[in-house]
């Protein structure tokens, strides 16, 4: 059974920064993306990494964040900096370029204020 559990989010202030972690289970091998969904928004996709390590941003993101794996803890991780407002949302990980409808996990909440 696959399960994605993310973590690591947050309220932090603008200009601040957060890891978020995505620990894996029962799935090795796929590339794996973070995504977001803002209040009253679709999910969007951010950012990507390959089996072979390449990495990929969303134009809104690119140069803030920076994802990476840990494939020894099968765990893929987000660092965000320069946080902004509009960066709020609740954040999921999930299999990449096609997200898997059933891997869907919680997602962990980041809110980006004063």
């Amino acid at each position: 059974q696959v399960q994605l559990v993310e973590s690591g989010g947050g309220l932090v202030q603008p200009g601040g920064s957060l890891r978020l972690s995505c620990a894996a289970s029962g799935i090795r091998r796929y590339g794996m993306g973070w995504y977001r969904q803002a209040p009253g928004k679709q999910r969007e996709w951010i950012a990507r990494i390959t089996l072979g390590g390449s990495t990929g941003y969303a134009d809104s993101v690119k140069g803030r964040f920076t994802i990476s794996r840990d494939a020894a803890k099968n765990t893929v991780y987000l660092q965000m900096n320069s946080l902004k407002p509009e960066d709020t949302a609740v954040y999921y990980c999930n299999t990449d370029p096609v997200p898997d409808f059933r891997y869907w996990g919680q997602g962990t909440q980041v809110t980006v204020s004063l």
